[in-house]
C-alpha cells in the first residue's frame, strides 16, 4: 500500500497546476489516498520508510493541514501562503516555512526548540532526557542519553564532560549523585584511541567523574573483521588495564550471571569510585544490519550461530526445568508484555507531532521561552563600569593570599599589570582577566582547560622588547608558592565574596579527549563560559572529529545549542610550519552563511546573523575586542560555538593595548574596525583600501607609516569573519568609491581567509569592482621553516599591498 501511495505521490507533480486551480475552487478531483481513519503518524513520510516523504508530506498538507500539524496561528506575512488562500503554498515555500522542521527521517514539529531548521539525523543518533521513579528507592532519577555520530567512541569524552558538569553544579564532589555509563563495541573499544584518552582522564583532579561503568558488547566481530585482525591483545578490554580497572568477562547467554556481574560492578563503582568494565561475551545473530549477509566472511561462525538457541528460549527452558515457572506462566507473561508494547504502539499513532525537546539530551530549563525561543533578539552592551575594571585589574596585579612567596620574574609581571591599570590600559592577558572576572562576579562559572593554560604558553617573538624571563608565558592564573610544595593561589577566585568559582586546569596532552570533555561540560548549562585552548592552533586537527561531528554541525543535526569557546593561537611568526597556522580556512569552510546572498536588513541585524549561523569565527586585533566577544558569548540570549584565532606576538606587542574607554558601559564588540586615521578624514583621496584581519594589521600600519601613505591608503580590520558583516563592509566599500579594494593576509593564498572573504566581498559590492589579493602564494605547507625566507615573503606581500600600480593592467 505504501508503495502504491509513493508512486501516486510521484505522479502528482505532473498535475500540480490543475490541482492548485481545483483546490482554489474548493473541489476535490480525486479520492484521498490515505484512509481518514488511520493516524498520520503511521504514514511512511513520518516513519522514514518513504524515499520521498517530503513530497508526501506536502501533498497531504495540501489536502488537509490538520493531517500534518496542529492548527497554527498564521502570521499576516504568511497569510498568502495559507491553504485558505487562492493559491496553495508552493513546495519550496513549504520546505522553508518556519513552522516545519525535519528531525532525522521521521518527524516534523512546530515551534522547535531553537526556531531554526536543521538537517536532522537518523533516529539512532538522537539523544533523550527522561526522569522516572526508581521503584526500589522511591526517588526520581534522571537519565540522559547523549546524541552521538557514527564515529565510534567519539561520544565517550563528551559523556564524561557532561557528567562532570552535572556533578559540579549539584555540588557532588564524590560522584555519589551523578554517574556515567558508557556502552562500547568490542572492536571499537580496542581500536579507537579515544577510549585510551578517555580512560586517562578518569583520575585527573579537574576531569574525574569518580568512576564510570563501561559495558562492552563483545560480539566477537567488527562488522566483517575477525578479532585476530582487529587487535593484538587477547581481550578487547585490555586497554582498561592502563588504569587498573577491574574487568568482568561474563557469558551474555546467562542473564543471571550478567545481572550478578552488573550488580558487582555497580557496587565497585559506588564503593571505590573508580572505573569498572563489564565484558558481555556474546555473538551477533544477524549481520551488521538488515541488509548484511555475514556468511560471506564468517561462514563457519554463522553456521554455529544459526544452530544456537536464543537467550530467552534457553533461559525459559532452564527456569521451567528448575520448576521456577510453568510454561503457562511464561506464556502469560510474554502475552502481557506484548500487550504493553502493542498498546504503546497504538497510542503512538495518535501522536501527530514529535516535539524536538523530547530528543534533547541536555535541556536548559528557563533559558528559553516556553515555546523554545530566545527571550530577546538583542544583545546589551558588553562593557562594564570603570570601578569594576579597576577592582578586577587590582586583583590581577596582586597576590591575595598572605605569606605567599612568588617567583621574582612573576613579581615584575604583576607590577607591570599594576602600571597598566593605573594608566587605564590593558594588554591581551589583562583584557582576558577583565572578561573572566566580570562574568565570575555576575555569577557565571568560567572554566578554562587545555595544555598549559594555567600559566599560558608564550608571548611571541618580541625578544627585542622584553627580557627572557618574561617571554615564556602571559596568563599566570595560578600562582605557585616558591617555598611550599603544591601550595597555589588563584587570584581570580578572590574578586568578590559571592562570585562564581573559576576553574582553570592544565589538561593531559590530549586534544581529542579533552576537547570532547569540555564540549560535554558546556552542554550541561548555558550559564557558564567553557573554553578550550590549544597549545598551538594547528594542534586542533587531532580533535577534528569533535569539531566536525559535534561542534560545527551539532545544532543542525540534533537541535542542541552549545556555547563552547575554542582559543586557537595563530600567526605567521617565522617559527616553522607546525606552529604557525590554526587553519582558519577549515573553520570558515564549514560556516553555513551563503557567500552569494546579501542578507535582508533587519532590526538587530548583527544578532539575527549570530542566531542563524552554526558557529562564530573571530580574529580579534585588540584586547578590548577580545574582552567584548567573550562577554557577548554569555550575554546573548542563545548559544553558539565561538572560534577565536588568538595571537602570539600580539600578547606583548607595545601597540596591541586597549584603553579602558573601549570597555566601559555602552561599548560593544566591533565586528569591523574601520580606518580612523588621516585617510578616513578624506575618503575621496584614498586610492587603496586594504582589508585584513588579525596580526597583519600591525605590520600594515607600520609599513604604511614608513612609506608616508597614511592619507592615501585606508586599512580596515574584519574582526568577525563569520557570520560575515555584510552591512558594515558595504558601508566601508561605499565610503571609498575611488579606491582599489585589496584583501591582504599573511597566510598562503590557498589557506587563511581569502577563499572565504572574496566571494562575500564581491556580493557586498554586487560584483561591480575587483577584489585584489596581497599575500603569500599558494603552498602545501602552512609556513616556511626558514626565518629569513619568512621575512622575505612578508616584505614581498607588503610591497604588493602598498604598490598602487601593482594591479595596473590586470583584468
Amino acid at each position: 500500500m505504501h508503495r502504491l501511495r509513493t508512486t501516486f505521490a510521484r505522479l502528482r507533480p505532473l498535475t500540480a497546476a490543475q490541482t492548485a486551480q481545483r483546490l482554489s475552487r474548493g473541489l476535490r478531483t480525486f479520492q484521498p489516498t490515505r484512509c481518514p481513519n488511520e493516524s498520520v503518524a503511521a504514514e511512511p513520510f513520518l516513519n522514514g520508510t518513504s524515499s520521498n516523504y517530503m513530497e508526501e508530506m506536502y501533498y497531504t498538507w495540501l489536502e488537509n493541514p490538520r493531517n500534518v500539524h496542529k492548527v497554527l496561528s498564521w502570521s499576516k506575512s504568511s497569510a498568502s501562503l495559507t491553504p485558505n488562500s487562492k493559491l496553495p503554498m508552493r513546495f519550496e515555500h513549504f520546505l522553508l516555512h518556519d513552522e516545519f522542521t525535519i528531525v532525522g527521517h521521521n518527524c516534523f514539529t512546530q515551534n522547535v526548540f531553537f526556531g531554526v531548521q536543521g538537517s536532522g539525523d537518523v533516529k539512532y543518533h538522537l539523544g533523550m532526557y527522561h526522569k522516572r521513579i526508581n521503584r526500589v528507592s522511591d526517588r526520581y532519577i534522571t537519565m540522559s542519553l547523549m546524541a552521538n555520530p557514527s564515529h565510534l567512541e567519539a561520544v565517550d569524552p563528551v559523556v564524561q564532560g557532561k557528567t562532570k558538569a552535572e556533578q559540579f553544579y549539584c555540588g557532588d564532589t564524590e560522584g555519589k549523585r551523578v554517574m556515567s555509563i558508557l556502552l562500547h563495541g568490542d572492536a571499537a573499544f580496542a581500536g579507537q584511541g579515544i577510549v585510551y584518552e578517555t580512560f586517562h582522564l578518569s583520575d585527573l583532579p579537574s576531569y574525574t567523574t569518580h568512576g564510570t561503568i563501561h559495558v562492552v558488547v563483545n560480539n566477537q566481530i567488527g562488522f566483517t573483521t575477525d578479532p585476530r585482525m582487529a587487535r593484538s591483545s587477547p581481550y578487547p578490554t585490555d586497554v582498561a588495564r592502563v588504569v587498573n580497572a577491574p574487568i568482568f568477562h561474563v557469558n551474555a547467554d546467562d542473564p543471571e550471571a550478567v545481572t550478578y556481574v552488573c550488580k558487582v560492578a555497580a557496587e565497585w563503582r559506588n564503593t571505590f569510585h573508580k572505573d569498572v568494565v563489564v565484558d558481555l561475551v556474546c555473538y551477533r545473530r544477524n549481520g551488521h544490519n538488515e541488509m548484511d549477509e555475514p556468511m560471506f566472511t564468517q561462514p563457519l561462525m554463522y553456521k554455529r550461530i544459526k544452530k544456537q538457541k536464543g537467550v530467552l528460549q534457553k533461559f525459559v527452558e532452564k527456569l521451567i526445568a528448575e520448576e521456577v515457572v510453568t510454561t503457562q506462566e511464561y506464556e502469560e507473561e510474554v502475552a502481557r508484555y506484548d500487550k504493553i508494547c502493542e498498546e504503546a504502539y497504538t497510542r503512538s499513532k495518535d501522536e501527530k507531532i514529535l516535539h524536538i525537546k523530547h530528543w534533547l539530551d541536555s535541556p536548559w530549563p528557563g533559558f528559553f521561552t516556553l515555546d523554545g525561543q530566545p527571550r530577546s533578539m538583542s544583545c546589551p552592551s558588553t562593557g562594564i563600569s570603570e570601578d569594576e575594571l579597576l577592582r578586577i585589574g587590582n586583583v590581577a596585579a596582586s597576590v591575595p593570599v598572605q605569606d605567599f612567596t612568588i617567583h621574582g620574574g612573576l613579581s615584575r609581571i604583576l607590577k607591570g599589570r599594576a602600571n597598566m591599570v593605573s594608566q587605564r590600559v590593558c594588554d591581551w592577558a589583562l583584557g582576558e582577566y577583565m572578561a573572566f572576572g566580570s562574568l565570575l562576579k555576575d555569577g557565571i562559572h568560567v572554566r578554562l582547560s587545555g595544555q598549559d593554560v594555567e600559566r599560558g604558553k608564550f608571548s611571541g617573538d618580541f625578544t627585542h622588547f622584553f627580557s627572557a624571563d618574561l617571554l615564556h608565558s602571559h596568563r599566570h592564573h595560578v600562582l605557585h608558592d616558591q617555598n611550599v610544595d603544591k601550595r597555589i593561589c588563584i587570584p581570580m577566585n578572590h574578586i568578590s565574596p559571592d562570585q562564581a568559582p573559576y576553574t582553570v586546569c592544565n589538561s593531559s596532552l590530549s586534544e581529542y579527549g579533552v576537547l570532547g570533555f569540555e564540549l560535554g561540560f558546556a552542554m550541561a548549562s548555558p550559564n557558564a563560559l567553557v573554553l578550550w585552548e590549544a597549545q598551538f592552533g594547528d594542534f586542533h586537527n587531532t580533535a577534528q572529529c569533535i569539531i566536525d561531528q559535534f561542534i560545527s554541525s551539532g545544532q543542525a543535526k540534533w537541535v542542541r545549542q552549545n556555547g563552547i569557546v575554542l582559543l586557537l593561537p595563530h600567526g605567521m611568526e617565522g617559527m616553522g610550519p607546525e606552529h604557525s597556522s590554526a587553519r582558519p580556512e577549515r573553520f570558515l569552510q564549514m560556516c553555513n552563511d551563503d557567500p552569494d546572498v546579501f542578507p535582508v536588513s533587519l532590526k538587530d541585524f548583527a544578532v539575527h546573523q549570530l542566531y542563524e549561523c552554526n558557529w562564530i569565527v573571530v580574529n580579534c586585533s585588540t584586547p578590548a575586542n577580545y574582552f567584548h566577544v567573550l562577554r557577548r558569548q554569555i550575554l546573548q540570549t542563545f548559544r553558539k560555538p565561538l572560534i577565536v584565532f588568538t595571537p602570539k606576538s600580539l600578547l606583548r606587542h607595545p601597540e596591541a593595548k586597549s584603553s579602558f574607554d573601549d570597555m566601559l558601559p555602552g561599548t560593544h564588540f566591533k565586528r569591523v574596525i574601520p580606518e580612523d586615521g588621516p585617510a578616513a578624514a578624506s575618503p575621496d583621496k584614498v586610492r587603496r583600501v586594504i582589508f585584513c584581519t588579525g596580526k597583519i594589521y600591525y605590520e600594515l600600519t607600520r609599513e604604511r607609516k614608513n612609506r608616508g601613505m597614511d592619507d592615501t591608503v585606508a586599512i580596515v580590520r574584519i574582526e568577525q569573519l563569520s557570520p560575515f558583516p555584510f552591512d558594515l563592509m558595504k558601508a566601508e566599500t561605499d565610503r571609498y568609491l575611488n579606491a582599489d579594494l585589496v584583501w591582504c593576509q599573511e597566510e598562503h593564498k590557498n589557506q587563511g581567509y581569502y577563499d572565504y572573504i572574496k566571494p562575500r566581498l564581491r556580493t557586498t559590492i554586487t560584483n561591480t569592482r575587483t577584489i585584489w589579493y596581497a599575500g603569500r602564494e599558494s603552498a602545501a605547507a602552512p609556513a616556511t621553516g626558514n626565518k629569513q625566507t619568512h621575512l622575505t615573503e612578508l616584505q614581498r606581500l607588503l610591497d604588493t599591498a602598498f604598490d598602487l600600480k601593482a594591479f595596473s593592467g590586470k583584468p
